[in-house]
C-alpha cells in the first residue's frame, strides 16, 4: 500500500466503460473478448485512473453519484493487474481487489478505440516515471556509498595564473630559391623557354663582292629570306636607312642604286 501522507493525482478519466463477467481461464492462452457477452454488459459507469506514490489505481465509479463500484491496484504495467485480450484493442482484463484483499477478474471495454488508447497511454506514462525515479534513487545510493573526490585547496596551497602573457608565434618566412634570397614566382606564371639552337625559318646568306656593299631584300610567299650581296654599283639599303655608326661613309657618291622588284 502507499505510504501515508502521499497525495493522490488523477491520470485519466473516461465517462463511459462497460464491465463484463468473464469465465475462468482454463489454460495459459490469452483472454478473448469474443467469449464474453459483449452485447449485454453486466455494469456500465465511468473509469478514473489515479496515482498515489508509485501505485496506480483503476477505479470504476457510478456516473452520477461517483460511488466506487470496484478498483484495481496496479503496481506494474504490463502485469497481472491489467492484461490485454488477443482479439481486440478495446477490451482489457482487470484484477480487482476489496479492502480485505480478496481479488477477482473482470473484463472492461470501451465503445471508442480512442478511449482505449488513452487508458493504455496513461498507465504507460505513469510507470515510465516510476522507472526513472527508481534509477535516480539507485544512482543517489551508489554516489553516497562511493569515494568522494576532494577538489578543495589544502592549507597553504596556492595557484598562479598567467593571463595575457602568451608566447607570440613567429610568422613563417617565405622560402628562398637557390639560396640567393629570391622570392618564388607568383602562381600561374611561366618561365620563358630558352632560345632554340635549331635552324630558323630566316636564313641570312652573306656574299662577298667588291669594295662597296649593298642589300637586296626578297620576299617569298612561302618563307622570307634575306640575302646580302655585294654590288659595286650600290652602297645604300634602298629606301631603308641604317644607323650612321654601322654604315661606313662612302668614298665617293653613287648616282644609281639597284632595286630588286617585289
Amino acid at each position: 500500500m502507499a505510504a501515508e501522507g502521499e497525495y493522490e493525482s488523477v491520470l485519466c478519466v473516461k465517462p463511459e466503460v462497460n464491465v463484463y463477467r468473464i469465465p475462468p481461464r482454463a489454460s495459459n492462452r490469452a483472454y478473448r473478448a469474443a467469449d464474453w457477452k459483449l452485447d449485454a454488459p453486466d455494469w456500465s459507469g465511468r473509469m478514473r485512473i489515479t496515482a498515489k506514490g508509485k501505485v496506480a489505481y483503476v477505479k470504476l465509479e457510478d456516473k452520477i453519484s461517483g460511488e466506487l463500484f470496484a478498483q484495481a491496484p496496479v503496481k506494474e504495467y504490463p502485469g497481472v493487474a491489467v492484461e490485454t485480450v488477443s482479439d481486440s484493442s478495446r477490451y482489457f482484463v482487470l484484477r480487482i481487489q476489496d479492502d480485505n484483499g480478496r481479488s477477482a477478474f473482470i473484463g472492461v471495454g470501451f465503445g471508442d478505440r480512442g478511449d482505449a488508447f488513452d487508458f493504455n497511454v496513461a498507465l504507460q506514462d505513469h510507470f515510465k516515471w516510476v522507472k526513472q525515479e527508481n534509477e535516480i534513487s539507485k544512482s543517489a545510493l551508489l554516489g553516497d556509498s562511493g569515494p568522494k573526490l576532494d577538489l578543495g585547496f589544502k592549507e597553504g596551497q596556492t595557484i598562479t595564473l598567467n593571463i595575457g602573457q602568451g608566447k607570440k608565434k613567429d610568422k613563417p618566412r617565405p622560402q628562398v630559391l637557390g639560396g640567393f634570397g629570391l622570392l618564388p614566382p607568383p602562381p600561374g606564371s611561366k618561365l620563358a623557354p630558352p632560345p632554340s639552337s635549331g635552324p630558323s625559318n630566316h636564313n641570312i646568306v652573306p656574299q662577298m663582292g667588291g669594295t662597296a656593299t649593298g642589300c637586296l631584300l626578297e620576299l617569298d610567299s612561302s618563307n622570307s629570306n634575306t640575302v646580302v650581296q655585294s654590288n659595286p654599283s650600290s652602297d645604300l639599303w634602298g629606301d631603308f636607312s641604317a644607323p650612321a655608326s654601322s654604315v661606313p661613309p662612302p668614298s665617293r657618291p653613287q648616282k644609281t642604286a639597284n632595286w630588286i622588284q617585289f
